[in-house]
């Protein structure tokens, strides 16, 4: 079964719901980056890098998210929090193989 980059992040999303975070905003874009999920955990805000990766021949899911990636999603994390109250915040990333899913919390650092 083929599984598409919109798939995973709807799997990736109710993954997440399941394990009880809540959806606070899908796809949210700013020039220069993207959040794939915007997530509440508690009082977490948690900013979600969905990745997915059929063929282990690039190193697979996690070695995806490069440094480059890392700071785009750090600059849209930043962008979507401007002027709002400062929460407690982490970045995780949800990689999926076509079939599994593995949740990796605190994935990096906003360093």
């Amino acid at each position: 079964m083929s599984v598409s980059g919109s798939d995973a992040e709807m799997q990736a999303a109710g993954y997440l719901m399941r394990q009880g975070l809540k959806i606070l905003k899908r796809n949210y874009r700013c020039r220069g980056g993207e959040i794939d999920l915007v997530c509440q955990d508690g009082a977490t805000l948690v900013f979600v890098e969905v990745r997915l990766r059929t063929s282990l021949k690039y190193g697979g899911a996690a070695a995806s998210i490069t440094p480059a990636k890392q700071r785009r999603i750090v600059l849209a994390a930043s962008h979507y929090l401007a002027g709002k109250p400062l929460p407690a915040c982490r970045f995780d990333a949800v990689l999926h193989d076509g079939e599994n899913i593995d949740w990796i919390r605190n994935a990096f650092d906003a360093a």
